[in-house]
């Protein structure tokens, strides 16, 4: 009935200004904020602006790294990043034999005097510094890569860079879509066993073949380098796959799930920040990744239309945050205007209207007993109105009470809400109003032939059901459709 809904279903995100906390929290762009300060005439670089060896136990001193036998690689790590960001700005040496020097960057003083926005921007920068890093090979020995001038021979990898991002990025995407879809972990962690089956396991497969389940562990240990690495920038929390599982050299590789503990597998939740960072890198790439909030400064038919597809919970989020700014009176008055039609949309249009009404208060009184004779709206006018216990509220003629009903099957169809609901709605309607389906394919409304088909469908009832296939037959024969 309806047109496609988003994508995805809506994020909710902390401020700007909370996320840019967190960004700056974050501690690998914390490190790279803390040696750029450091930089300064005597800090030496290589020929790729790296710092040199003799440089890297005062920085890693400045990190406060002790002695950490791991400290000279986070604080090579953190300078690359600070270099990469524009945090410190690097300078050639003369020739070959002669370090560079380097500086503090223009976007050091956007740590501590930009807007928060500023800082958001800095740390994406340093997000895909960390994604391209991720999906980089892992060299192990670097000799056999080696061309006959010592250069490295990248073409005699085993390595399709595009495949490699492709696979990161389409594990995000569904650890993303996990998070924020209703149902699914929400702030809870993920198990990757169950990240890296959803990239390997085909959708239509069975019981996986020892192949797949190969492939599936092959993925997991790809992604535990992974996270390990996109922990640092804030993007996830972490928890490592259990060495003990680590597959030897010659031996099986450890299951992919081990249903007493799965944790042992490694588990993985978006942080906030993370949740914004993968949404920035969807919107670049085209994908309709709404947040809660998006709809808050447009007009209520932007509002109605962007909230088709939102779950229950969102789309109350959304409308919240549209009512915070506006009086009640013109806001009810602009939500009815909007809830009109009797286009495919209409009918989960007035279906947000009404709940978006119950959020106003009883200011807007005037504006819905304006509708009560209007043949689309006058139903739900009557049942705001009865909710709130107002007096003189007219009972609806027959042809409403129908429409209605129709009016609104459409619209908990098109919201593909709980069914279990949805049949308690359809056996309510045939048991309160005898001969309701005798009648309903004679209502006025562009969905009753559907309506009629999904209650002989849904009906529990086997006689009921069969009543209404002929009586959605009798509506499509009315209106010549076929």
């Amino acid at each position: 009935m309806a047109a496609e809904h988003p994508t995805l279903p809506p994020v909710r995100l902390p401020s700007d200004a909370e996320l840019a906390r967190e960004a700056l929290a974050a501690p690998l762009l914390a490190h790279a904020v803390r040696l750029a300060r450091w930089a300064g005439p005597d800090t030496r670089v290589g020929a790729g602006g790296e710092l040199v060896d003799e440089q890297l136990p005062d920085a890693a001193g400045v990190l406060g790294l002790g002695d950490d036998e791991d400290a000279g690689y986070w604080a090579g790590d953190a300078w690359r990043l600070a270099v990469d960001t524009g945090l410190v700005d690097v300078e050639d040496g003369a020739d070959d034999d002669t370090p560079g020097t380097a500086a503090p960057g223009g976007n050091l003083a956007v740590v501590t005097g930009g807007a928060p926005r500023d800082v958001l921007g800095i740390w994406l920068d340093a997000f895909d510094a960390v994604f391209a890093d991720a999906v980089a090979p892992v060299l192990d020995d670097l000799e056999p890569l080696l061309d006959e001038d010592g250069g490295l021979d990248l073409d005699s990898l085993d390595w399709d860079p595009e495949a490699e991002s492709d696979f990161l990025e389409g594990v995000l995407g569904n650890l993303y879509l996990l998070t924020v879809s209703e149902g699914g972990p929400g702030d809870g962690p993920v198990p990757l066993p169950a990240l890296a089956a959803s990239m390997v396991v085909p959708d239509d497969m069975g019981e996986p073949t020892d192949d797949v389940l190969e492939q599936v562990s092959d993925a997991m240990m790809r992604l535990d380098e992974q996270f390990r690495l996109l922990e640092p920038i804030g993007l996830v929390e972490y928890q490592p796959v259990d060495e003990a599982l680590m597959a030897e050299e010659d031996e099986e590789p450890a299951a992919p799930v081990d249903d007493e503990d799965v944790s042992r597998y490694g588990m993985v939740r978006l942080t906030p920040l993370g949740l914004y960072g993968v949404r920035t890198r969807m919107l670049e790439a085209g994908v309709d990744a709404p947040a809660v909030g998006d709809l808050a400064e447009k007009d209520a038919d932007a509002l109605l239309a962007g909230l088709v597809g939102y779950p229950g919970s969102a789309a109350r989020a959304e409308t919240e945050a549209w009512l915070a700014g506006r009086e009640p009176l013109p806001a009810a008055a602009d939500l009815l205007a909007a809830a009109r039609g009797s286009d495919p949309e209409s009918p989960l249009r007035r279906l947000h209207c009404q709940q978006a009404l119950a959020l106003v208060g009883p200011e807007a009184e005037p504006v819905v007993r304006a509708v009560l004779d209007d043949p689309e709206l006058g139903g739900l006018a009557r049942v705001w109105l009865a909710e709130r216990g107002a007096p003189d509220v007219p009972a609806p003629p027959e042809s409403m009470i129908f429409w209605l009903a129709v009016d609104t099957i459409a619209a908990q169809l098109d919201a593909a809400g709980d069914l279990a609901e949805l049949q308690e709605l359809i056996e309510g309607l045939t048991s309160r109003h005898t001969g309701f389906l005798e009648t309903a394919w004679r209502v006025e409304h562009p969905a009753t032939a559907d309506v009629l088909d999904a209650m002989g469908r849904l009906h529990p009832d086997k006689t009921a059901a069969k009543e209404a296939r002929k009586a959605a037959f009798k509506a499509r024969s009315r209106t010549g459709a076929a």
